[in-house]
């Protein structure tokens, strides 16, 4: 086995190209496509395959300009340093604790998710018991070396791929033999016959973009493997250039098979059409299949949001102020190679989740600001996106690099699509919360973080 290498700050280079690449898959494949796929359908009918391959395209570019930047220098554990080296600390501080405090909720919300699954099987269970364990454990891996961390996440990858295949193998069966079911019989004429783009109207179709926007949120994570990965060159091509493509198959192979064995219309907004597709092909525990698929789904989210919140915590800590109580106190990486005490930093906000689960008003007002924080994910995805504009015109461009290709029309158009996705938020009754709450902190924190790096510049 070769040796591994370690970088200059202590961080070893252990993760392997197959590693990163069912990391990239796993974490964006997540419990939104198991059970939320229904609402989705429900929303636009056959048409929502457009709107994913729509969003897909655009995230591609996305993922494209930060390839571009981690191939030129792939020395950064997250996306977000980039912003900072590129726009200032200003916009690098607003991001960088934006999209830490942004996982933090997050894994708060896995977290709650893999308790209630868990209680599927034993519901007398204490929740806050069943999630201290569940969070102690996935701690423990990430304390231990990223090479497990890599490990754990290929098979739990693994598990949610093998239930996609075996979905989409049924439903072909099914559609195959024209199988009965309760509501007519499975056949390719359900997703064709009279096909419409708007089957429920313009505003019905276009408020699926920002639905499906936040299952494709998280993709970026697999960047933040780049700086622990072996051959980082490499893996940087293959990862971008590769992953959004087998996505992009396992969603719209997994909608279009799923709206061939049930007509779209009777697809339920409000159950998993995995289950019924199960259901129907005579497995009857599909029900108890999918809570063990969509338990070890959340798990894995968990367990990448406590690797990501440590990275993500150790670059905070690497870019304050030089005497600064966080750099010395924070910017450190243990011996075998991770950066625990950003990890436990993470960990110990995280345990906040237990502690919910004694109220249901702290829950409720819980769901309303994690809703908030996942909106200003796309203000981050913006500023990364001018970042690289800057880094092009800056002397570290790669001319002959993992160039971002028509990049003279399309990253303008990603930054304008990225900002309409935001301003959308603001016309669906659902998401008018979330979207004033983040637009609150945008101008509330950005402005502190404005301010607060012109009175050091001016004390320098």
């Amino acid at each position: 086995m070769a040796k591994e290498v370690e970088n200059a700050d202590g961080t070893v280079r252990s993760l392997s190209n197959r590693h990163v690449q069912m990391i990239a898959i796993g974490g964006t494949i997540g419990t939104g496509l198991f059970l939320g796929a229904g609402s989705t359908i429900s929303a636009t009918g056959p048409s929502v395959i457009f709107v994913y391959a729509f969003m897909g395209l655009f995230f591609f570019f996305m993922l494209r300009a930060l390839g571009e930047m981690f191939y030129a220098d792939p020395d950064h554990h997250t996306f977000v340093s980039f912003i900072t080296k590129y726009l200032g600390n200003a916009a690098g501080n607003f991001a960088g604790w934006s999209y830490w405090i942004g996982i933090l909720f997050a894994c708060m919300a896995e977290l709650t998710a893999v308790g209630t699954y868990f209680q599927y099987w034993f519901p007398h269970a204490p929740l806050w018991l069943v999630e201290v364990c569940f969070l102690a454990g996935l701690t423990l891996l990430n304390l231990t070396a990223a090479r497990l961390f890599g490990e754990t996440e290929f098979w739990f990858a693994m598990i949610k791929i093998i239930a996609i295949i075996s979905m989409i193998l049924t439903g072909l069966y099914l559609v195959m033999i024209h199988a009965k079911t309760p509501v007519g019989y499975a056949s390719l004429s359900n997703f064709t016959k009279n096909f419409s783009l708007t089957p429920k109207g313009p505003y019905a179709f276009f408020s699926a973009f920002p639905m499906v926007f936040f299952s494709f949120a998280g993709i970026e994570f697999v960047t933040i493997t780049i700086g622990e990965a072996k051959n980082p060159h490499m893996v940087i091509k293959k990862t971008v250039n590769e992953t959004l493509l087998r996505i992009l198959l396992f969603y719209i192979g997994t909608l279009s098979v799923i709206m061939c064995v049930v007509p779209w219309k009777s697809v339920s907004a409000n159950s998993s059409p995995f289950v019924q597709v199960f259901q129907l092909a005579g497995f009857t525990t599909a029900a108890s299949v999918l809570n063990f698929v969509v338990l070890t789904s959340a798990a894995s989210s968990l367990n990448s949001g406590i690797f990501s919140a440590g990275r993500h915590f150790f670059q905070l800590a690497e870019e304050a102020g030089k005497n600064s109580k966080l750099k010395k106190t924070f910017a450190k990486i243990s011996p075998n190679g991770v950066p625990a005490r950003g990890i436990m930093i993470s960990v110990l906000f995280i345990l906040i989740a237990p502690l919910l689960s004694f109220s249901n008003t702290a829950g409720q007002a819980f769901n309303m600001v994690a809703g908030a924080t996942s909106d200003i994910y796309i203000l981050v995805y913006v500023l990364s996106l001018v970042a690289h504009r800057k880094y092009r015109q800056s002397n570290d461009f790669l001319a002959n690099g993992f160039m971002m290709p028509a990049y003279e029309i399309m990253s303008p158009l990603t930054i304008l699509f990225f900002v309409a996705i935001f301003f959308s938020l603001f016309f669906i009754p659902a998401d008018l919360f979330g979207a004033t709450l983040a637009s609150a902190w945008a101008i509330g924190f950005g402005g502190f973080c404005y301010f607060h790096e012109k009175r050091k510049q001016a004390n320098a």
